[in-house]
């Protein structure tokens, strides 16, 4: 079968494509027939040598897929051959055919396309998990989500806005506008042209940020922290900005803010039926037109490089698919 190979960590410029043997379910597994799959950050990490673990090489990228079920292993009960599903795993997903965990995959409606369907489980499973279940959002609570163009921001905007926030959508740039203007944000930040402090204490009236998603990291973590209200929530998701931010702990103690922490893959392996409860409701409302995944670019399995190096250079907006079939 064809597939994306990763043959050394040197990035996006020295992958091909060629031809593998194709993968053989497990027990609790099932083979999927890829009919697109989803570029993300991890996978440009991945194969950049940047991941904190290594598959052996060569392998193949993607972490997350949809497709067709053509066979199940011998414990699978929930899907069956024929079913559309969305599907995550580690590696494997820019092939003609992905092997994926029984409770890492999700029945996919029939109103909702394979190149959707691969968006969702890693960028919309994090965004529920941080703002549904860690963060409790409540309806008419400030929320500033910092990275929105890109996968996961937009995700969180779209789960944000769903549940009623008031959303503030921080952005490194301007090419990200029109899309987030589509989602019914309130207002729009541009933390490299902008005083991101008083900006937020200007849109909050001075009360400050009830729930804080980042994405960034580095130095624009600590501004939030001095911008969060009482009883806020400040979100730790991913450190993108290539910083770990370091916080003084009189800031949370001043204000009675809590930091609360992010990890949507240890809350996958840990509470895998809560998972996918979660993924379940998210199909239901992307089927429902509550949600609308934005896909920013589709591209041949030959072109998996490019689509990388544009989640690289934050020049895409929302996801880059792979077209497989």
């Amino acid at each position: 079968m064809r597939a994306v190979l990763c043959s050394e960590f040197t990035g996006p410029d020295h992958l091909t494509v060629g031809e593998i043997a194709e993968p053989v379910p497990a027990a609790d597994e099932i083979l999927v027939d890829v009919h697109a799959a989803s570029v993300t950050y991890m996978d440009r990490l991945l194969v950049s040598g940047g991941y904190q673990m290594r598959p052996p090489t060569p392998f193949v990228p993607g972490t997350e897929a949809a497709g067709i079920v053509v066979s199940t292993g011998a414990k699978v009960s929930r899907f069956k051959t024929g079913d559309r599903v969305a599907c995550l795993g580690w590696i494997g997903g820019m092939a003609e055919r992905m092997v994926a965990k029984e409770w890492k995959s999700v029945q996919l409606p029939d109103n909702v396309s394979f190149e959707i369907g691969s968006t969702v489980i890693h960028s919309y499973d994090t965004a529920y998990y941080a703002l549904a279940d860690r963060a409790q959002l409540k309806a008419a609570e400030t929320v500033v989500v910092t990275g929105a163009g890109g996968g996961v921001g937009m995700a969180a905007v779209d789960v944000a806005v769903h549940l009623g926030g008031r959303v503030i959508a921080a952005v490194g740039s301007a090419r990200h506008t029109a899309a987030l203007q589509a989602r019914s944000v309130a207002a729009i930040v541009d933390y490299t042209r902008e005083n991101v402090r008083e900006r937020l204490a200007e849109l909050t009236g001075g009360k400050g940020v009830d729930v804080c998603f980042d994405n960034v990291g580095g130095a624009l973590f600590e501004t939030l922290a001095r911008s969060m209200a009482w009883r806020g929530r400040l979100l730790p998701i991913g450190f993108v900005g290539g910083e770990v931010p370091k916080l003084a702990m009189n800031l949370p103690l001043l204000k009675n803010f809590s930091v609360v922490g992010v990890f949507a893959g240890a809350w996958e392996d840990k509470e895998p039926e809560a998972a996918r409860q979660a993924k379940a409701t998210i199909m239901a409302w992307i089927a429902a037109g509550h949600l609308r995944p934005h896909v920013g670019m589709v591209v041949p399995l030959e072109r998996a490089g490019e689509a990388m190096r544009a989640i690289g250079d934050r020049s895409a907006t929302g996801r880059i698919i792979v077209k497989v079939r």
